[in-house]
């Protein structure tokens, strides 16, 4: 049994309990890639014994690929790029004893932030619920009109944009309004292409007989509520139309507003 055991030692720690030689780390692992406004951000998992970490960059998938940065990070801010260009990216772990192979290749498009539409109606938000992984999405609107003229609310739509998470038929609901809740409509519309925190919008509308919106007033809370038929969570956090930061009403871009069929308000994802 001795002899098994300091066959163990000499096998696993060098025997006599010597110093373990350095290896060359592992490729690090799930580099990813998000892409901004003239900007590419990156991160990855931490690779075991690393001690630094090389980015390499090319405009061409598998290279050749170009050394941007070394850091002992295991995120970076690529800054050195140009909005519409697809880049392709690896990283690679280093140690006194070596370098590891480059992780799988990502790739992203840095493009321009869009401008929000602002016109002579705006929209406010706020939601009294914060909890992004329940049952119901509940947002509360209110349309303020800046401009001179009145408009009539038959006129007017907005669009909360949202990921349903387990395709399902949803119900719509109006809680309350001060131009009164029968008088609120509410649409889903499944997009063709899914966006980037939305594959569905619920569009609200006002009947023929909601009245209009005259200069300088706002129509007052709008509470609203849907669900999915079978009552299964959503999961809101990264909804392109949701905050729930946003407790008391706030200009809010990211629920468009809509003027007889043309975007007034507001960015679309």
């Amino acid at each position: 049994m001795a002899t098994a055991y300091a066959e163990y030692d000499r096998l696993i720690n060098g025997g006599g309990g010597g110093p373990v030689e350095p290896v060359a780390p592992k490729a690090p692992g799930n580099l990813k890639a998000v892409a901004g406004d003239a900007q590419v951000s990156l991160t990855w998992s931490k690779s075991s014994g690393a001690d630094s970490y090389t980015v390499k960059r090319a405009e061409t998938s598998g290279g050749p690929y170009t050394d941007v940065a070394t850091i002992s990070e295991t995120s970076y801010v690529d800054l050195d790029v140009v909005n519409d260009t697809t880049y392709y990216y690896v990283v690679g772990a280093a140690n006194e004893a070596g370098s590891s192979p480059d992780s799988v290749e990502v790739s992203a498009k840095p493009t321009a932030k869009p401008t929000p539409v602002e016109g002579d109606l705006k929209l406010q938000y706020r939601t009294n619920d914060t909890n992004p992984d329940d049952n119901q999405i509940r947002a509360q609107f209110r349309i303020v009109n800046t401009g001179e003229e009145s408009v009539a609310l038959s006129d007017v739509k907005l669009r909360y944009y949202f990921t349903v998470d387990g395709d399902q038929a949803q119900q719509f609901h109006c809680d309350y309004a001060v131009i009164g809740s029968g008088k609120v409509t509410g649409t889903f519309v499944k997009l063709n292409e899914s966006k980037d925190g939305a594959d569905y919008y619920l569009e609200v509308g006002f009947t023929s007989d909601a009245g209009t919106l005259a200069p300088g007033a706002d129509t007052g809370d709008i509470q609203v509520r849907f669900n999915k038929a079978d009552w299964s969570n959503y999961s809101e956090a990264d909804d392109f139309s949701y905050d729930g930061t946003k407790t008391a009403y706030a200009d809010w871009e990211r629920v468009p507003l809509y003027l007889n069929g043309g975007l007034v308000w507001g960015l679309e994802p």
